[in-house]
């Protein structure tokens, strides 16, 4: 923020000097702790910080499996079944026809056979009316009709088992497969989802970094505000033992006074009731003080029963250097803090993430192209036949989605998305609002502390002239003790005051920077 940012007493120039001095020598040594080594302890030992980181990596992670979209994508598929029934090519009339193919072609030549025989039977006896002996043709024609039947027997027996080759040649044997491809898919357009997709990865890791830092400064706000309780009671403390003292011997004076008959019992039973209510008042003091520390070492990692000191704690002032200066224009200051506010950021972030899911849904209505490619195998295969072992080929090719019809829930769903959109810009504008709101209370609160604090310390030198002049006038015997416990009461008061005023300008000036987003 120019020229706005507000500065805790030059806490920061101490923190090595914190870290690297105070450090415990022993299990129950007292550590000395300044307010930027408390927020230094808090944010390691707060668990929701811790988860904060982890959901910052988780979405670096998400952010990075986005960017993998764009690359080309390699899979490997393996595949065996078993099937019952092969696959036939032939039906079971072409496995017999083929089966019995020499016996279908030596019935035909069986018919040729005999008309041979018949032909052979004329021709026999013309040539015997020719003078050719006839005992020589029919042995020659004997000898013919044997060779031809040997002929025609031969014939289909090789017929036969040629057909049959045939047949376990067209067998495909498919009831065990064995199959396997690499396929390379590379995505070409996609309508703008991959895109998209991307831009909503970036805006998550930025929606998770801002949520860190609002964890960090409500971290950073509590142990603040834990601090200061712990100063503020380690004062009234020691106020309350200085009150009870400052009682304690009043009561000696006026038991002496009373001795010496110059003062009634009256008043000595006045002066030993507020004996009582100032001891009461330390032990409740005391008690408040212990449970605050344990509420700081809870919250910044030690054992609760650790012995702790804070910096501020025992000064006899609390310290007030770097308050608040001129804020400037309450219009800078807000402007600052829209800024600045991580609240806001995530509520932008949020309504980003919702427009970037409308174009992821409307992309499932646009044309979707991708390239692929690959090799196959399987066995058996068909690439030379039916043949019983591995064989492949490459592939390449152009994949091209174009959607249709949905019945329009495509429509519907960005009819949603926008919607949420509209909820986010609103939930935007009105915490905004909020945090102008907050800015100008927190603004009042630093200057209504402001002036506290000065009407504080105006009243502690006018408390401290009173409770002077009535021991004096005590002293002279002219002014009563109760005039005397009244003086001693305002001056009490005073300085308590005087003390939450002090926390009070503080924490103002704390709650201002978380709502400026400049808690660090």
């Amino acid at each position: 923020m120019k020229g706005n940012k507000l500065v805790i007493g030059g806490a920061k120039r101490f923190l090595p000097f914190c870290l690297l001095t105070f450090l415990p020598l022993s299990a129950d040594a007292q550590q000395l702790l300044c307010l930027d080594s408390c927020r230094a302890m808090a944010l390691r030992n707060n668990k929701q910080m811790t988860v904060s980181q982890l959901k910052q990596e988780v979405a670096t992670n998400l952010r990075k499996s986005a960017r993998t979209k764009y690359l080309p994508h390699v899979s490997a598929i393996g595949t065996y079944q078993y099937t019952s029934e092969e696959i036939s090519i032939l039906n079971n009339e072409q496995k017999t026809a083929l089966s019995n193919l020499g016996t279908t072609v030596g019935g035909g030549l069986q018919g040729l056979g005999a008309g041979v025989n018949n032909f052979m039977g004329n021709m026999g006896a013309l040539l015997t009316q020719m003078g050719v002996p006839a005992a020589t043709f029919q042995q020659m024609a004997g000898q013919m009709q044997q060779d031809m039947q040997q002929g025609i027997t031969n014939a289909t027996g090789l017929l036969n088992t040629e057909g049959q080759k045939i047949v376990d040649a067209f067998r495909t044997d498919t009831r065990n497969i064995f199959a396997g491809s690499v396929l390379v898919t590379q995505p070409i357009f996609m309508g703008g989802g991959i895109v998209a997709l991307n831009k909503l990865a970036d805006i998550n890791e930025e929606l998770q970094a801002n949520s860190a830092v609002a964890r960090r400064h409500a971290v950073v706000y509590a142990i603040d505000q834990a601090y200061w309780q712990v100063v503020s009671l380690k004062h009234k403390q020691r106020l309350a033992e200085s009150y009870l003292e400052l009682i304690k011997k009043f009561d000696s004076d006026v038991q002496k006074m009373i001795a010496e008959g110059v003062a009634t019992k009256s008043d000595g039973l006045s002066v030993s009731v507020k004996v009582n209510e100032a001891e009461m008042t330390l032990q409740k003091v005391n008690d408040g003080l212990v449970l605050s520390k344990m509420l700081l070492c809870q919250m910044i990692g030690l054992p609760m029963t650790g012995e702790i000191t804070l910096t501020d704690e025992d000064k006899e002032q609390i310290d007030l250097i770097g308050p608040m200066g001129p804020m400037g224009p309450i219009k800078d200051l807000e402007s600052s803090a829209i800024e600045n506010r991580p609240e806001l950021k995530m509520l932008g972030n949020t309504v980003d993430m919702t427009k970037q899911t409308t174009n992821i849904l409307k992309a499932a209505n646009l044309p979707q192209v991708a390239l692929m490619g690959g090799y196959s195998v399987s066995n058996p295969n068909v690439l030379n036949g039916f043949e019983k072992k591995f064989a492949g080929f490459w592939n390449v090719g152009v994949l091209v989605r174009v959607p249709l019809w949905n019945w329009g829930d495509v429509a519907y769903k960005v009819r949603a998305s926008k919607g949420a959109t509209a909820i986010a810009n609103l939930e935007l504008a009105e915490a905004r609002e909020k945090i102008e709101l907050q800015v100008n209370q927190n603004s009042f609160k630093v200057e209504e502390s402001n002036r506290r604090l000065t009407l504080a310390q105006t009243g502690i030198q006018r408390a401290e002239e009173n409770l002077r002049t009535a021991n004096l006038g005590f002293s002279e015997g002219v002014i009563s003790p109760t005039v005397v416990m009244e003086a001693q009461t305002a001056w009490l008061q005073a300085k308590s005051q005087l003390i939450d005023a002090q926390i009070a300008v503080k924490l103002s000036q704390v709650e201002l920077q978380k709502s400026l987003g400049t808690l660090e």
